[in-house]
């Protein structure tokens, strides 16, 4: 029988892969965001500015950009050799699709995609032109130089389908991803940032990609239902019939694009206490913008809610851009 042997659990946010000294080139982009959420509200610059009474001016001096830099780059490092030691034979990975893949013709609470490979292209120099300040010089860290074709486990991901739907999910199936923002039928950047920044872009395992739609309106799932859809995932898992090693990953969050360190602290405990009721408290009105990136990791928690793993912080770095408190909770979890 497949055994779980592994969780683990990280940010993606752009700031991962940006040099310290350009941290505020996405500063730009929130100056002008007029939907910025804090605790549920909706907020432009100027008003977050306010209520936060400007006083995060400290955060974003230059030398505590590059230590938070150096410190995130750590975590990711260390969550790599973590997945690397526990030899996994199939990573199932978790992630939000940020309308690269699909868009509004279907959008689905859940999709497990169950080929036996997906693509993993590199941008176009259109598609960079294109990006949002602060973005292209993240992303390109995101994809391999040259397009490259990842294994997955489609006969896991079968499994997985039929035995989430006997535990009363009816999820999506994807066998061939649509071609997408970029027309390039590609794997999205949640999954790319595993592959490429923590797991190095080589001798990669084979994958099992699963989509939750975290962000998009009418219909991302509650955080009950992430969470129950994982402890489903995880039975479905267990009862895989190969002899497997088989590692689990969450791919986004924590509090973005306006950081909630009581709020992250809160969430990394409950993941440590397994504490299901905190875990699934938090309403759809604050799991919004970036922060809507935390389901990713419910179902996570949920699909290891009956192991014996027991999650570890590695580390939390609140990486501030602005004085408004805007940037990301950048969090690394692992499950051993």
């Amino acid at each position: 029988m497949a055994s779980i042997e592994l969780g683990i659990a990280s940010s993606h946010a752009p700031q991962l892969a940006t040099p310290p000294e350009e941290w505020g080139q996405r500063a730009v982009a929130d100056r002008k965001n007029q939907a910025l959420i804090y605790k549920g509200k909706q907020y432009n610059f100027d008003e977050l500015n306010e209520l936060r009474g400007a006083a995060f001016g400290d955060e974003i001096a230059p030398d505590v950009w590059a230590e938070r830099y150096a410190r995130a780059r750590a975590g990711i490092e260390k969550l790599g050799k973590i997945v690397r030691d526990a030899n996994i034979d199939v990573l199932v990975i978790v992630s939000s699709d940020h309308k690269e893949t699909f868009d509004d013709q279907v959008l689905s609470p859940f999709v497990i995609y169950w080929g036996d490979e997906v693509a993993h292209v590199p941008f176009t120099e259109e598609a960079i032109a294109k990006f949002a300040p602060g973005l292209a010089i993240a992303e390109v860290k995101n994809v391999p130089e040259v397009a490259t074709t990842r294994k997955t486990d489609g006969e896991l991901a079968q499994h997985l389908i039929e035995g989430i739907q006997n535990e009363g999910f009816d999820p999506s199936a994807s066998k061939n991803l649509p071609a997408g923002r970029y027309g390039d039928f590609g794997i999205p950047h949640g999954w790319g940032y595993i592959i490429q920044q923590v797991l190095g872009g080589e001798d990669i395992p084979p994958i099992v990609p699963i989509f939750v739609n975290t962000f998009w309106h009418p219909n991302p799932p509650t955080a009950k239902r992430s969470y129950d859809f994982g402890v489903a995932l995880g039975k479905a898992l267990q009862s895989y019939p190969k002899d497997i090693r088989v590692g689990l990953v969450a791919s986004g969050g924590l509090s973005h694009f306006v950081i909630d360190e009581e709020m992250d602290l809160e969430f990394l405990q409950a993941l440590k206490d397994k504490d299901a009721a905190t875990i699934t408290k938090y309403s759809n009105d604050v799991l919004r913008s970036g922060t809507s990136e935390l389901r990713n990791w419910m179902v996570v928690a949920g699909a290891l809610a009956g192991s014996k793993l027991q999650a570890e912080v590695i580390d939390y770095i609140p990486a501030y851009r602005s004085e408004a408190g805007t940037g990301a909770g950048l969090g690394f979890v692992a499950w051993q």
